[in-house]
């Protein structure tokens, strides 16, 4: 590594490129996020069985049907519900990911020649795991305000962020919802799940903050295939289709290349048909696991008291409803996610 090398590899680790990674993340997932916002809260309906909303599930048109009875009963705004804390959220969550994985990435790839398919993923699945334990009370705050609708909030209640905060804080202290307000779910007689529940409503009363955790366990394991299969794919087909320059060999550090090298540049185009690819392909491994998830975050709204334990949401039926509307989602969001990545790294210099 030549001096100038060692000295780009000690910048990469300062404080001043740290913050630039993250600022180049964070307006990144802002960006596409706020592209697919009206395809994010139908999706966030579907999967939680919201009783308004079932109908429309199943059907590619219901997609656009359920978006247009929002539009009707709340405006535009309505389409955006939820959003400011999606916002709150993204922009912390993609900041350390995209940072994370590009420490990661430097560390167990530091030449083209040391990337392997399984360094790839291993590399995702870290930053991805990072970020969602720093964020995760955001998402389940997020996922909350685009559940509520008329049928599942109360008509004096307005679903804002800070309403939505307090609610979820003092969840199984206040009387629970009534029937007209809850949303049902399987019974279960179980002795053991009765033993859990009591259980866990001691440990919300000792520890409130946890109920800001609700489907956390199962989020990691959904985020590992996630976030794992989407830098995979990724890195791997940038590797094929953005070859690097003849200048630069296989065994050339990225320490020494320079910012201003044109491999550095973005590829528009090319970045936002990989960027679609990599989302399709991350979706499709771990949809079952966000559908499980979902579930759970909701799980508040109707057993206030304890957590919706796995066996409980498993059982239920529909893993894959609301894939449509993944794709229409996390294809787009993907694509302009990883594309302004690049534009913004480029931006700052990194």
């Amino acid at each position: 590594m030549s001096p100038d090398g060692v000295r780009r590899k000690r910048d990469k680790q300062s404080l001043d490129y740290v913050l630039r990674s993250m600022l180049a993340g964070g307006m990144a997932g802002c960006v596409a996020k706020t592209a697919v916002a009206p395809l994010d809260r139908v999706k966030i309906l579907f999967q939680a069985s919201n009783p308004d909303f079932q109908k429309y599930s199943g059907t590619w048109t219901g997609v656009f049907r359920a978006a247009r009875d929002i539009k009707r009963y709340d405006g535009v705004r309505g389409l955006f519900q939820g959003h400011s804390a999606t916002l709150l959220r993204i922009f912390p969550y993609a900041a350390i990911k995209f940072m994370a994985y590009d420490q990661v990435h430097d560390f167990l790839m530091p030449t083209r020649a040391s990337e392997t398919n399984f360094r790839r993923f291993s590399a995702g699945a870290v930053s991805g795991t990072i970020s969602v334990f720093f964020t995760y009370p955001l998402e389940l705050v997020r996922v909350r305000l685009a559940f509520q609708t008329r049928a599942t909030s109360s008509p004096l209640q307005r679903p804002t962020l800070s309403n939505t905060i307090r609610t979820i804080y003092h969840e199984g202290v206040v009387p629970p919802p009534t029937s007209a307000t809850s949303v049902p779910l399987p019974a279960t007689s179980s002795p053991s799940l009765s033993a859990s529940r009591t259980q866990n409503r001691a440990t919300f009363q000792t520890f409130p903050i946890l109920k800001f955790y609700r489907g956390f366990s199962v989020t990691v394991l959904g985020m590992i295939p996630y976030a794992g299969t989407s830098f995979l794919v990724w890195g791997y087909l940038r590797s094929v289709f953005i070859p690097e320059p003849p200048s630069i060999t296989s065994s050339t550090s990225r320490a020494d290349r320079s910012p201003t090298h044109p491999k550095s540049k973005p590829h528009l185009i090319a970045d936002l048909v990989i960027g679609a690819i990599s989302g399709a392909t991350a979706q499709t491994v771990s949809y079952p696991f966000e559908v499980i998830r979902r579930r759970q975050q909701v799980g508040g709204l109707v057993r206030p008291s304890r957590w919706l334990g796995f066996r409980e949401t498993v059982r239920w039926r529909g893993f894959f409803v609301g894939l449509s509307i993944g794709y229409l989602k996390i294809v787009p969001m993907t694509a302009v996610s990883f594309a302004s990545w690049e534009w913004g790294k480029h931006a700052l210099g990194i």
